[in-house]
């Protein structure tokens, strides 16, 4: 039997000590972490390369080289010709606004469609008053297609710089030299009436009754309407309620015949009462018929 105590055998010469040193004990402990591993594996190649990289473009001149072979390729992919704009296709407007949609674009062609500003060119066509909305969009085959959708004009708008086409918003759509040029259409006039367009039509509705002899609207101090009937006769209307009190007024021309006679204006201005201004020759009339019933 071997003795329990005594001193440790040695190593045989020749043999190497199969215990890891201190070094490589801490190594294997270190590499064993999963953060060291994707240090040693990621960062320290990413690492030299940034420092390759970095001292290869210290050089201004190898980074000049490199920008301008970068630009030369970006062109020659963007100009390659499935990319290419040839023609300009407007839908939804008339021949007239077509064509200046056409010119305010201003777009030179061919041209790349990686070059086209698509929202500054939709903000362009939307600065026409005649235009509500555009839509614009590149179609294969090299065809920028622009949508419009135009503004309806509802009324005519003797403004104080002209005649004016103005929409159910009160926008304006375009400039006539003529009222002729859109008899089909009611009339306003006054300062601010585009401003009100929306109770204009509602008053221009409530007067069916007299459709054939209604000439336009007048807007009053920016507060009021005045319609305005042939023979130059007028329906004062007050400032709150004028639906109201118009359809009141027909009402008692429908019943009476007023509007038939010698009436210069129906003011309704007050709530209280109906004032009535008569012409000159309807006043003579009037006085000559007192005179007669009195025996005057």
């Amino acid at each position: 039997m071997r003795p329990l105590s005594g001193a440790p055998k040695s190593s045989p010469p020749g043999r190497r000590d199969p215990a890891p040193s201190r070094w490589a004990y801490r190594w294997s402990r270190l590499w064993l972490t999963p953060g060291f591993r994707t240090l040693v594996r990621v960062g320290l190649p990413i690492a030299v390369t940034a420092m390759i990289a970095g001292g290869w473009l210290a050089s201004e001149t190898r980074r000049a080289a490199l920008i301008s072979t970068y630009e030369s390729l970006r062109d020659q992919f963007q100009e390659r010709p499935e990319f290419m704009v040839n023609l300009v296709s407007i839908e939804g407007a008339s021949p007239v606004l077509a064509e200046a949609i056409r010119v305010g674009l201003a777009l030179p062609l061919p041209q790349s469609s990686f070059r086209i500003d698509l929202e500054g060119a939709r903000k362009r066509v939307e600065s026409f008053d005649a235009v509500r909305r555009a839509e614009l969009r590149i179609l294969p085959g090299g065809v920028l297609q622009v949508s419009v959708t135009e503004r309806v004009p509802a009324l005519v708008w003797r403004a104080p710089d002209g005649l004016w086409l103005i929409d159910e918003g009160g926008h304006r759509v375009a400039q006539i030299g003529a009222r002729s040029l859109r008899g089909d259409l009611p009339l306003i006039a006054g300062e601010g009436a585009d401003q009100a367009v929306a109770e204009a039509l509602e008053l221009i509705s409530a007067a069916k009754p007299l459709t054939d002899r209604l000439r336009g609207l007048v807007r009053m101090g920016e507060r009021r309407w005045d319609v305005v009937l042939d023979r130059d006769q007028r329906i004062l209307l007050p400032e709150a309620n004028p639906v109201r009190a118009l359809e009141r007024i027909l009402a008692q021309d429908q019943a009476t015949g007023l509007f038939s006679r010698d009436v210069l204006a129906a003011d309704l201005r007050s709530d209280r009462r109906l004032t009535i201004r008569i012409s000159p020759e309807g006043a003579e009339n009037l006085r000559k018929i007192r005179l007669a019933q009195t025996g005057g």
